[in-house]
């Protein structure tokens, strides 16, 4: 039988779990909060981008249109995505910081690795599971 001791010792490891998960949800719901917003020195190009990278709004000032040439607004606009992006992956590092190690992503995967790549990256399909019932989905072994 366990002595009194260890039941304390059990109880203090399930409220520390319990703080933990109720910490995770709460980052959780801020990562999908999160949002930045990136505006080029002109003014004429506004991009805000979530906490994956994806871009939630595009804005451009009425005038964009007779300053810029179509490359210029082109390259703005990625410019703007790029720092919008920037800006959103370090404040998911800052939030997630307490829950991960610092990995210095840089000297282990390259230069040109930011902790953004190691997320899902929005666009990309996912694969769809198979329907039951649609021919060609059946497990082996089965009817």
């Amino acid at each position: 039988m366990a002595s009194n001791e260890q039941w304390r010792l059990l109880e203090q490891l399930v409220e520390d779990v319990n703080q933990q998960t109720e910490q995770l949800k709460r980052m959780q719901e801020s990562m999908r909060e999160l949002s930045a917003t990136a505006r080029s020195r002109d003014g004429m190009v506004s991009v805000t981008v979530g906490p994956r990278g994806e871009v939630r709004a595009i804005e451009f000032d009425p005038r964009v249109y007779r300053k810029l040439s179509p490359s210029e607004l082109s390259d703005s606009i990625v410019e703007q995505i790029r720092h919008a992006t920037r800006q959103v992956s370090g404040e998911l590092k800052e939030l997630m910081g307490p829950f991960v190690p610092d990995l210095p992503f840089e000297d282990l995967f390259g230069d040109e690795t930011s902790f953004e790549s190691f997320l899902p990256q929005p666009g990309t399909p996912r694969p769809e599971a198979p329907q039951s019932g649609t021919p060609g989905t059946q497990r082996p072994g089965t009817p």
